[in-house]
């Protein structure tokens, strides 16, 4: 799993110049290290050294992982400084992280409380992702986000909260943060537009007769955006 992790960073990363510079450079690489040694004493039942692990990664890296979280093979948590990933997250194969992640849970329960994070995942910079929430896979989480809901496969989202903005048909790069659309200004202009065309029928029913006052639906070509983002899209 080690060389799987190796393999990822130096393939994913084009700042990786050789081997050499990966292993001893890469906090994250260190901090996934740390967390399997820790991980696997934490199943055998070991009270403290596990913990104690983590909390040495965490000062070491500034990566906080919880013993008791499971992370796949092949992931990548580039940079790292200020993520945290909580006791009951799960983290698939081959997933992308960027600093100040948050895989955190919403309560004081017990149990399950952090998310499951499907395979070949990218989290953009400062996401946070909170609860016992499902992420499909394939999935592209915007910079910053906030999701508190489940997420299908195949789709990107943005914003707070999170709200979907990629379906599965759109094959965009998953690594191109600046193509991400940007949900609220759409909304924005389509409001306007709709405030136009009101203004417009306004307009003509002034200038018509009372008895043709009534021939227009009020409709326009962007209310299901609006719609969309109000009542379908949210995340």
């Amino acid at each position: 799993m080690l060389l799987t992790d190796l393999r990822t960073i130096y393939e994913s990363d084009p700042a990786a110049r050789n081997w050499l510079e990966v292993i001893l450079c890469y906090p994250g690489l260190h901090a996934l290290v740390l967390h399997r040694l820790a991980h696997r004493l934490y199943k055998t039942g070991i009270p403290f050294i596990p913990r104690f692990i983590s909390q040495i990664s965490r000062f070491l890296t500034g990566i906080e992982i919880h013993p008791g979280a499971k992370i796949g093979k092949g992931v990548f948590i580039d940079h790292g400084m200020g993520v945290v990933i909580g006791e009951t997250a799960v983290v698939g194969d081959y997933t992308l992280i960027y600093q100040g992640v948050t895989l955190g849970g919403t309560g004081k329960q017990t149990g399950k409380r952090h998310p499951t994070v499907g395979s070949c995942v990218v989290v953009g910079a400062g996401a946070k992702v909170l609860g016992n929430i499902q992420i499909g896979d394939n999935v592209r989480i915007g910079a910053g986000s906030v999701v508190l809901r489940d997420v299908p496969s195949n789709t990107t989202v943005v914003g707070i909260p999170g709200r979907l903005t990629r379906k599965e048909d759109d094959l965009a790069d998953i690594l191109a943060h600046n193509n991400l659309r940007d949900v609220e200004a759409e909304v924005i202009r389509a409001l306007f537009e709709r405030i136009k065309a009101l203004q417009t029928q306004i307009e003509q029913l002034q200038a018509k007769p009372l008895s043709f006052a009534h021939n227009s639906n009020g409709k326009c070509k962007n209310d299901g955006v609006i719609e969309d983002f109000l009542d379908g899209a949210g995340i």
